[in-house]
């Protein structure tokens, strides 16, 4: 009973996101007589490629709050400033679309490393740093674009963030190649998990039941079949999809099987202890800050090719998002505490929240009130949690 309780504890947002998924999908088939769906494959098409760059952020987000429940204001700034940068080099002044993304990524990482340098060297708190990088990115953005949009961009740029895998033609075709790549990924899922477990088992380390695998295999494989095939009914596999699990895997790995990323754990959980057990706490503040400017620039770049349009408003409210998705995730306020695949839950909640509001007619105001509340409660709830463990 008591492992049991444990897995439930351990899934408890998996399991409520399940649970609202459901309810939206009963009062969208209520309210339109069964002629809508949350699961109709054009809203999961729609709800990766709207809430793209909400994993992206989330995943740097998560790094700045393991170190301490710190926490990066800026990261729509800098996609409105980027996203402006983009649109002058490849709308206005027709460079080289290869080097105008690399340029644009080297910009937010400066931005990023910026932000870093006066945190991690000169101890100015990052809320304030942040803050003022949220303002002041903002104002260049307006200044570079004088206040105007810059469209149309280029085929060429937004096929590499706005297509389809195969692309659109054959439907039959599209549906073979979506559900035989999801039989692939399922594989390759379950070998991976299956060797994680027998590798714990050689190196003698403590191992969830057996029974638990089994369920989080299927499971996951229900799932990964599940959005093949609605995908598949749709446009295929969007680019943007293959982007983000590239990401995913690349910052989950860095979070678990690097020194630097168990090291940002431990300096979450006590920055003192770590400084003096030898861990460099003022490099790795650095490297999550010029990290998170980083992914703001390549969320950047999402978005234009998305909005086919530079706007100085591009990026508001960004970084609520993302750190909303974290909180909601299972990461902690007080840093040491939170997953890349918990954010990535949180990430999903948040944008079935807007899918699922926006469906049912539901105004921007009520939008906001109801996602204040659910990230309000998120955060009580790792409060009580932290006083309880505390007082045990």
């Amino acid at each position: 009973m008591t492992g049991l309780k444990e897995i439930l504890k351990r899934n408890t947002m998996l399991i409520v996101l399940i649970f609202v998924m459901i309810l939206f999908e009963v009062l969208i088939s209520n309210r339109s007589n069964g002629f809508s769906s949350l699961f109709k494959p054009t809203n999961i098409t729609n709800l990766i490629n709207q809430n793209g760059y909400v994993v992206i952020l989330t995943c740097g987000m998560l790094l700045c709050i393991l170190t301490g429940g710190n926490i990066d204001l800026s990261i729509g700034s800098i996609v409105a400033l980027v996203g402006a940068i983009a649109g002058v080099l490849i709308v206005n002044w027709h460079l080289n679309i290869y080097l105008s993304i690399l340029l644009c990524l080297g910009v937010g990482l400066l931005l990023g490393a910026w932000q870093a340098f006066w945190i991690a060297y000169v101890k100015i708190p990052p809320f304030i740093v942040t803050l003022s990088g949220m303002l002041a990115f903002r104002g260049f953005a307006w200044l570079i674009l004088g206040g105007l949009t810059i469209s149309s961009f280029p085929d060429e740029y937004s096929r590499y963030f706005n297509s389809y895998l195969p692309e659109p033609g054959n439907p039959g075709t599209t549906y073979a190649v979506t559900i035989g790549v999801a039989l692939v990924v399922c594989l390759l899922s379950v070998v991976a998990q299956v060797a994680s477990r027998l590798k714990k088992i050689r190196k003698q380390y403590d191992v969830e039941p057996l029974w638990e695998l089994l369920l989080r295999l299927v499971f996951g494989s229900f799932v990964i079949l599940a959005t093949g095939h609605l995908l598949g009914k749709d446009k295929g596999i969007p680019v943007i999809l293959i982007l983000l699990g590239v990401v995913v895997l690349v910052y989950w790995f860095f979070t678990n099987n690097t020194v630097p990323g168990r090291r940002l754990y431990a300096m979450g959980g006590n920055e003192k202890a770590a400084r003096l057990s030898g861990v460099n706490t003022d490099r790795l503040m650095f490297f999550c800050y010029a990290n998170m400017g980083f992914l703001s620039a390549l969320a950047a770049l999402i978005c234009v090719a998305r909005f086919d349009t530079a706007n100085p408003s591009a990026g508001l409210n960004y970084e609520l998002d993302a750190i909303g998705a974290c909180f909601i995730g299972g990461a902690s306020a007080y840093g040491g505490v939170g997953t890349i695949f918990g954010c990535i839950i949180g990430a999903v909640f948040m944008g079935v929240l807007n899918n699922g509001m926006s469906l049912l007619g539901m105004g921007a105001d009520w939008q906001r009130t109801v996602k204040g509340l659910v990230l309000l409660a998120a955060v009580v709830f790792d409060v009580v949690s932290q006083t309880r463990k505390r007082a045990n």
